[in-house]
């Protein structure tokens, strides 16, 4: 047996496997996004996760036996999160400087996601727990999933719009931001945040360190103030 072979039986039994192919897949989706120049489409993450979905549906691998071989990843997500505020701390003072601008910016941003969600998913016709689900979909994943089961909504189905809006964001944000005049790190970053959550702030950092970090803010204070906003708005439409 060669050690290509061995590697792959030892992968096969064990719940690296899913591990190994998660990594591959992204490191593979990383490099064709550097040879295309940065091409939006082919964002790692939306890639990723369509070449992912692909492999599971041809293997006919639950989503559960995935999940339980990859949750590493899952796992590491926290500790990035949280890594995300050592280039903010060297943003400290011009923080201090800008604290009025980024709060009226919050205020709008969270307040147009969570409204626009309400609006569209009127507009359609959706049910009501469907359209609960949809409200926190500009908010990171585990809070968005918290608020969403704390309204009345599916947490499953908030943690697919979540990511879907998160991919958006990364794909259109920083082109359509560009197209409105917005050069600013700044601007874009916090843009990108509010809007586009973690997906978008790794869009922000291949930017620059300035936006990333304002990213990053954008995104934990969107999130906190997501999960305060939409119970007043529950309750002041009926629901």
């Amino acid at each position: 047996m060669n050690p290509f072979t061995q590697v792959w039986v030892y992968l096969e039994e064990s719940p690296l496997l899913w591990l190994a192919v998660t990594v591959g897949v992204y490191w593979l989706t990383q490099q064709l996004y550097r040879l295309s120049g940065h091409f939006a489409l082919l964002n790692p993450v939306l890639v990723s996760v369509a070449v992912l979905v692909c492999v599971l549906a041809a293997t006919g691998t639950p989503y559960h036996v995935y999940f339980d071989g990859a949750q590493f990843i899952h796992f590491l997500l926290g500790p990035a999160t949280v890594a995300l505020a050592v280039p903010l701390v060297r943003q400290a003072r011009e923080l201090r400087r800008l604290w009025l601008p980024i709060t009226v910016a919050l205020l709008a941003g969270s307040t147009t996601a969570v409204v626009s969600a309400l609006a569209i998913g009127w507009t359609l016709g959706l049910t009501p727990e469907t359209l609960l689900s949809m409200l926190p979909k500009s908010a990171t994943t585990p809070i968005a999933m918290g608020v969403a089961d704390k309204i009345g909504g599916l947490p499953s189905l908030t943690a697919v719009l979540v990511i879907v809006t998160g991919i958006i964001g990364a794909v259109i944000g920083i082109p359509l931001l560009r197209a409105l005049g917005v050069r600013d790190p700044v601007a874009l970053g916090f843009a990108m945040g509010v809007s586009a959550h973690g997906v978008g702030t790794a869009r922000a950092f291949e930017h620059n360190d300035q936006a990333g970090a304002y990213s990053g803010l954008g995104m934990g204070l969107n999130g906190a103030l997501t999960a305060i906003i939409i119970p007043p708005i529950v309750w002041l439409f009926g629901f």
